[in-house]
């Protein structure tokens, strides 16, 4: 099928970082559509394999993928040393990410993960511990991300920085003294942000940071380079100094749908998106956030501090359940931490109601590590 006189059709999503290398590379081959970010976080994976051939997609969205066959398996149409050389080249787990039931089903385009973002003409240093992220907040603007999925994402980094990581036990989300913990911490950093930053997404909160006086930092925010220029990023906070910085890994994928018939130019044109070439100069020269170790940690490039400030946090990044249920428990996890934060519910319900849905997104058959 061809689209826009192009032989393959493509969706990634709606800003510069997902778009702009994909289409300066496409020459005819790809014709790419875009997205909202929204849409990228909670539209119905196979919705979008039925209609397109290359679809970059989030981690999360594997055991729904999976369970509707949507996807072609890569280890069907490249070789296992291609597949080991683009994972041991990736920083942090983010090939690991795209790989289950034994088969690796995309591969990291993009790696991203949450980090904090600092005006510091407006708040010195950036924080370095929750404690001081805390004290910052009484005497700046500080917000959390909030919105749509991120209210449960933010609970999940905070849990990872307290010592304890979701779902270790795949029939428990998080046991109760890191739950209501991290709940608590949540609660006295929202009391004092600006109210108007509780219903952005990142990109959003990096706007009004980037652009206005109204922010001045955010603890936990998906990193993204195109506001290097204006903003710091650093390492997403710790509960000590010297400890694990709790962030749960973004990015993206890229994967072939089974809608898909692969001709060797386009396999090779995936080859080439993670080559180092593309990874290391490609792709950040068109506004894009490589997945390669090299890019972030020998950076030549005018954002060669995010890269360096941020490198640990993506190294150690906490990967996300991939079960079929997984993207509906995200969103009701967040309307639940959200009514904490507003006191519309206790701590203590807020949790039970999380592992509630936690527990009733999984079925037998969805056990995936």
């Amino acid at each position: 099928m061809t689209h826009a006189g192009a032989p393959y059709a493509g969706l990634t999503w709606d800003h510069p970082r997902g778009y702009d290398a994909l289409a300066a590379s496409a020459d005819g081959l790809i014709h790419w559509d875009v997205q909202p970010l929204e849409g990228f976080e909670s539209h119905p994976i196979d919705d979008l394999c039925a209609r397109y051939d290359l679809v970059v997609l989030d981690h999360p969205h594997l055991g729904e993928a999976l369970g509707a066959g949507c996807l072609r398996p890569l280890d069907d149409l490249f070789t296992p040393a291609e597949l080991a050389r683009w994972g041991a080249d990736s920083i942090g787990p983010t090939m690991r990410s795209y790989a289950m039931d034994g088969r690796q089903w995309a591969l990291p385009l993009d790696a991203a993960t949450q980090v904090a973002a600092t005006r510091t003409d407006l708040a010195d240093e950036a924080p370095r511990t929750w404690d001081e992220v805390r004290s910052l907040a009484r005497r700046a603007p500080v917000a959390l991300s909030l919105a749509g999925p991120h209210a449960f994402l933010t609970f999940a980094s905070v849990a990872v920085a307290l010592g304890e990581e979701p779902a270790a036990d795949p029939d428990e989300l998080i046991g109760d003294g890191t739950g209501l913990a991290a709940l608590d911490l949540m609660a006295a950093v929202d009391a004092l942000a600006p109210p108007e930053t509780r219903a952005l997404n990142p990109i959003g909160l990096l706007e009004l940071m980037a652009g206005t006086d109204r922010l001045a930092h955010c603890p936990l925010v998906y990193g993204y380079v195109t506001y290097a220029d204006r903003l710091t990023f650093t390492d997403a906070p710790t509960a000590a100094a010297g400890d694990r910085p709790g962030s749960t890994l973004g990015g993206t994928g890229i994967a072939l749908s089974t809608r898909c018939a692969p001709s060797p130019e386009l396999l090779d044109h995936v080859r080439w998106l993670m080559s180092p070439a593309a990874q290391r100069e490609f792709l950040p020269r068109h506004s894009g956030q490589p997945s390669a170790r090299a890019a972030w940690t020998d950076s030549a490039t005018v954002a060669a501090d995010f890269y360096r400030r941020t490198t640990a946090t993506c190294e150690q990044a906490w990967v996300r359940p991939r079960h079929a249920g997984y993207i509906g428990f995200q969103g009701a996890a967040s309307a639940a931490v959200r009514a904490a934060l507003a006191g519309e519910t206790d701590h203590r319900e807020a949790l039970d109601r999380m592992r509630t849905l936690y527990r009733t997104s999984r079925t037998p058959k969805e056990r995936h590590t």
